[in-house]
């Protein structure tokens, strides 16, 4: 029986390996259709995406110059997780060249995990529907632990619960979260362009950037070497 690589691979979700705006979107525009609002355009909120449901309702209000009462943040939260739910995987895909890419380095013996801030059951359920689960040797959520990235603890678990060797794994990711996480961790990082970052990527302090997933294979090559 062929030995198990303690090589891992951890990739954020939202912004990094799918492009789940196209679902959220809708959603946080249906939540705060409650309250008399007109949708917010896609790439007004777009970049506050990896900050959190409450982040995107409240970007909303204030985009349209309208203040968000403490009272009302559950329940438009409530409405805007159920809505997200039901229509999670209406429009929602993987980023171009996302599968070539995890067969390269699969044959390269680096497996994969996904920690996300989402809730794990919502990851799952996303994974799930658009296809790929069975690629990733654990999935974890924002709730799945404790701590939850930025705190390095949410991947070095991650990496532990997928069998892997955290001196040896590689973060991927969009944000300040993944890459703060990274480098507390002490791991290399790359970081995507393409993703919903609220700052420039190049700013972010991660190890590499790349902007298609064509290149992650050598960007991947590239750190483990080094």
């Amino acid at each position: 029986m062929p030995e198990i690589s303690d090589r891992i691979i951890v990739f954020d979700l939202d912004g990094t390996l799918v492009d789940s705006m196209r679902d959220l979107v809708p959603a946080l525009n249906r939540a705060i259709s409650l309250d008399g609002l007109p949708p917010i355009p896609f790439q007004d909120v777009g970049h506050i995406v990896g900050k959190g449901a409450l982040a995107m309702i409240a970007r909303a209000f204030d985009f349209h110059g309208k203040p968000l009462e403490k009272s009302r943040q559950k329940e438009l939260l409530d409405v805007f997780l159920a809505e997200y739910e039901a229509h999670i995987a209406d429009d929602t895909v993987y980023f171009d060249g996302v599968f070539e890419a995890l067969d390269t380095l699969g044959t390269n013996g680096w497996r994969f995990a996904i920690c996300t801030n989402k809730f794990e059951h919502l990851a799952r359920k996303l994974i799930t529907k658009i296809g790929g689960a069975e690629r990733f040797a654990a999935i974890t959520g924002g709730n799945t632990f404790e701590a939850k990235k930025p705190n390095p603890a949410h991947i070095v678990k991650t990496v532990e619960l997928a069998g892997g060797d955290p001196a040896k794994a590689i973060m991927v990711g969009d944000s300040d979260n993944d890459i703060d996480a990274a480098i507390a961790a002490g791991w290399p990082s790359i970081a995507v362009s393409f993703g919903y970052s609220d700052r420039p990527v190049e700013e972010l302090g991660a190890s590499t950037i790349i902007g298609h997933f064509d290149q992650l294979s050598d960007a991947v090559h590239a750190l483990s070497n080094s």
